[in-house]
């Protein structure tokens, strides 16, 4: 499975945004507002999920939107599923390191 992976580096902060393959682009429906998978935030590279995980341990603050992106940080032990909020059946997670 593979989804886009974008990396940005601000001084000490490394911040990771990923999303499954299919919904970049879309805007979920079901949440209090609509949310856009935007690509400019999301719109890095197709990357296995492998790399994603490797990237969420380097990172201080990490927002994921998708099954395959969360369930990949929750199997990871990086986030857990207590944490996770719904945007109608997808499944959002973000992750702050201090």
């Amino acid at each position: 499975m593979r989804v886009y992976l974008k990396t940005v580096v601000s001084g000490r902060d490394v911040l990771v945004a990923a999303c499954d393959e299919e919904l970049l682009g879309k805007t979920l429906e079901g949440g209090r507002v609509p949310f856009k998978v935007s690509e400019s935030f999301y719109g890095g590279a197709l990357a296995e999920v492998e790399e994603l995980v490797e990237s969420m341990r380097r990172a201080t603050i990490c927002n994921l939107v998708g099954r395959v992106s969360v369930e990949a940080a929750i199997e990871a032990g990086l986030v857990h599923e207590r944490g996770v909020i719904y945007l109608g059946e997808v499944p959002h997670a973000q992750v702050v390191k201090l």
